[in-house]
């Protein structure tokens, strides 16, 4: 087969990783892919936005299937464009993407069809949404209605940061069209994690737990990000509790979007938040995660091409993958300044030597460049360092060993990952061959 992936961060460099090694990929290409996963594919200067410049890459090269990975694609109709086309493609459709595309949708789905989510209210008055949270009071959750980039929620633990909140989405328009409405939420508590499944519309085949770092700074303080690092699988969704999230949302959720005509397909991401009523949803992503989808593919045994032309043809049905019984771990190597607006174009050194201390840790390049024979910094999330142990400790300790031998002052990163597992934080450092042990 002849397989195009859609995208140029970790995720999708995790996912050409996993896909070169199939049996029935003859020749893989990204676009526009990145410096790393030039290793694993032949990138092709196309924008993942640019679905019509996707589709003519398609036919000139003959891609019998594609795989999108970010979620404007997916939002956008990639997979409907590319359908229409006679391309397979792994991905939800434009109508179920809403699922991540609308916060609103996907919370009126759950009261719909009474899939555990928290109370919520939705607004496009910035006065009326104001009154609503004077009356509620904090803590509470303020989550702007589109695509922000993982920035537009605030779990607001004051009524000042919430009022504050809704004038960043709504006056100042600081997520332009994707904060011209807001849903505001009951704050629940408890201890947040990410499950994954794979879906063709009829059926689900579960695959793992992990759990995303979206904080900037140690201890989970500071601004949301994209994600500084994740594990899998994760301690905290027990085998018991993984079936409650199958029994309760997941299957539920993808016959309300049959239900609902808008049949699901591709990868379901399930944000979750374990409260002492059971878990309940917080959010729907419509790809993998990103740094998830780089501790799940580095733990998964299984070729991973023939599950995903399975959910694309229907037939996931007896379908089963095997995973290691093994710890991954993924630190995010950020440039300063993210997640505001990173400086970009420092240069990154140490790279191979680090890459080849310890073969059972691998490094996805996320936001990076070559200019002759240096590689810069071009992004926010520049790398990701993915290790596997037979515990998070272990892989905590590998990821970081190779962490600290990446020569690059200008970035840095949370030495903490993993730490609600093993009850462990290190103080932030630099990300050079001087940063501590």
């Amino acid at each position: 087969m002849r397989v195009l992936v859609i995208g140029s961060g970790g995720r999708e460099h995790a996912l050409c990783w996993a896909i070169s090694s199939s049996p029935l990929c003859d020749t893989l290409f990204c676009a526009p892919g990145n410096p790393g996963i030039a290793d694993e594919a032949a990138c092709v200067p196309v924008a993942p936005n640019d679905i019509d410049g996707i589709v003519k890459l398609c036919k000139q090269e003959k891609i019998d299937f594609v795989v999108v990975g970010p979620e404007g694609p997916l939002v956008a109709g990639a997979v409907d464009t590319l359908e229409a086309n006679g391309i397979a493609a792994f991905g939800p459709s434009a109508a179920a993407a809403a699922l991540e595309g609308s916060k609103a949708f996907a919370k009126d789905l759950c009261a719909k069809y009474n899939i555990p989510t928290a109370a919520y209210r939705r607004f496009t008055d910035p006065a009326a949404a104001k009154d609503y949270i004077r009356k509620h009071k904090a803590p509470i959750v303020v989550k702007a209605d589109g695509l922000a980039a993982g920035k537009g929620v605030t779990v607001a633990t004051t009524t000042r940061q919430a009022l504050a909140a809704v004038d960043a989405a709504m006056v100042a328009k600081k997520f332009g069209d994707a904060g011209a409405e807001i849903v505001v939420e009951d704050f629940l508590e408890g201890e947040e994690v990410s499950f994954f499944a794979l879906v063709d519309g009829k059926r689900a085949l579960g695959l793992a737990s992990a759990q995303d770092h979206k904080r900037i700074g140690d201890g989970d303080t500071g601004p949301n990000t994209g994600g500084m690092g994740a594990y899998s699988p994760a301690p905290v969704l027990t085998a018991e509790l993984e079936v409650q999230v199958m029994e309760k949302i997941v299957l539920p959720t993808v016959h309300a979007m049959r239900d609902e005509g808008r049949p699901y397909k591709g990868v379901l991401y399930v944000g979750l938040i374990l409260t002492k009523d059971g878990p309940q949803v917080i959010e729907y992503n419509c790809r993998f995660g990103d740094p998830e989808c780089q501790v799940l593919l580095t733990r998964l045994k299984s070729d991973l091409l023939p599950a995903l032309i399975a959910a694309h043809d229907g037939e996931l049905e007896d379908f089963d993958l095997r995973w290691r019984d093994e710890v991954a771990l993924c630190v995010v190597l950020a440039a300063k300044g993210y997640p505001g607006t990173p400086v970009k174009g420092s240069e990154i050194r140490g790279l191979d030597v680090a890459a080849g201390a310890d073969t059972s840790v691998r490094i996805f390049h996320a936001g990076t460049k070559r200019v002759g024979d240096k590689l810069l910094a071009d992004g926010g999330r520049v790398l990701n360092v993915v290790a596997r142990g037979r515990s998070v400790r272990e892989a905590q300790k590998r990821a970081y060993a190779v962490v600290d031998k990446i020569d690059w002052p200008q970035g840095f990163c949370r030495r903490d990952i993993g730490w609600r597992a093993i009850g462990r934080r290190r103080a932030s450092a630099p990300v050079s061959e001087k940063a501590p042990q």
